[in-house]
């Protein structure tokens, strides 16, 4: 699963993205310094893991992680091939999920592409050709579906209805996530793969001083995208920086008390990235390895199974399952059997966040 970082040029995407994946994408003060995607996987950071890794004492810890892709600054006119348009957004179209960086903070010695702060503008920049490159992709499909439609294709019928929807709905300058839609509409959306309909997280990128308590700048990203319902997350992303590159959590924690924080702001990011695409963890616990899984929310037991093997998946039996709390509540997997806490689910069960499971299987 992978989220792509947008924005303007020189907004911090790349220093961002370092701070994320402690991979060194080249961070510059000049428009288009990253020009193909880098991409760096990353770990979720999930306190329960230690807890689990206490409590069991395995042989190794493994955490779930999920992909991120720095993508170069998108401009004005990208949708017309504009800077290097047409290769960004196609990159944005292989992510799942966006996480759009916002200039919120002042400084001169930093260039602003359109010649000064005002991150509602940017924002509306990059709504704007992204709305022009899914008004372009509904257009071609259409032509096709009103095609099969006019032959009698009720399906077709049905998916021409929705595109109609959806191009009026661009054509007034909203995304399409902003949308209100039935279950059935929202999976027909997102088969047609428009980057508007993407789930987005907005990262206002501040000051120190305003690490903490934020900006108006933030107060009025906030209010801009109250619509679309979509989450914004405060980010002294020059800071988070200085903090990665300390060496001692002892020497972290006294930076981050001193800007009135609890914890790297990357942290929450990364978990409001793994909020964001849908996903949740289950765990496998024992001698050899402690590890989190991950699925998407709602995911029955089966389908769980099958994210370790196919084949647990097609010969699922049941699954054994103990509540994370109970697992740190009784110690053990053993005194957990002997409290009686220890469920057997079978083919429905949904897994919820934090299952510690075994999976009985044949093949």
């Amino acid at each position: 699963m992978k989220c792509g970082i947008v924005g303007l040029p020189n907004v911090g995407k790349s220093t961002l993205f370092n701070c994320l994946s402690n991979a060194k994408a080249h961070a510059a003060n000049f428009p288009f310094c990253t020009i193909e995607p880098n991409i760096g996987t990353v770990i979720v950071p999930d306190d329960r893991l230690a807890e689990l890794e206490r409590l069991v004492k395995p042989q190794r810890v493994l955490p779930a992680n999920v992909e991120i892709v720095d993508i170069a600054g998108l401009v004005k006119g990208a949708s017309k091939g504009e800077g290097l348009g047409n290769q960004f957004l196609g990159n944005i179209r292989e992510t799942n999920a966006i996480l759009h960086v916002l200039r919120c903070f002042d400084n001169d010695n930093i260039t602003h592409v359109e010649g000064g702060v005002d991150p509602v503008r940017d924002k509306d920049i990059i709504d704007t050709e992204l709305q022009f490159k899914d008004l372009e992709s509904i257009e071609k499909r259409l032509d096709k579906a009103s095609r099969a439609a006019k032959a009698g294709n009720k399906d077709a019928q049905k998916e021409v209805d929705l595109l109609k929807r959806c191009k009026t709905h661009l054509e007034q300058g909203r995304n399409l996530r902003s949308m209100d839609l039935t279950a059935d509409e929202a999976l027909g959306v997102e088969e047609f793969q428009l980057l508007t309909s993407k789930p987005v997280l907005y990262v206002c990128n501040v000051d120190e001083a305003s690490a903490a308590s934020g900006n108006a700048y933030v107060t009025a990203v906030r209010e801009a995208v109250v619509a679309e319902k979509a989450p914004v997350l405060m980010l002294a992303v020059a800071t988070e920086a200085d903090i990665a590159e300390l060496e001692t959590y002892e020497e972290k924690q006294l930076f981050l008390s001193e800007i009135g924080l609890e914890e790297p702001g990357v942290n929450r990011l990364i978990r409001m990235a793994y909020e964001l695409l849908n996903l949740q963890t289950y765990f496998t616990a024992g001698e050899k390895e402690v590890r989190a899984w991950t699925i998407y929310k709602g995911d029955t037991a089966p389908k769980a199974a099958g994210v370790i093997h196919s084949d647990f998946e097609k010969g699922f039996i049941r699954a054994e399952v103990i509540g994370f709390e109970d697992y740190v509540k009784y110690g053990s997997e053993a005194a957990v059997k002997e409290a009686g806490k220890l469920r057997v689910e079978g083919k429905e069960y949904i897994v919820k966040d934090g299952d510690v499971m075994h999976f009985r299987f044949n093949v």
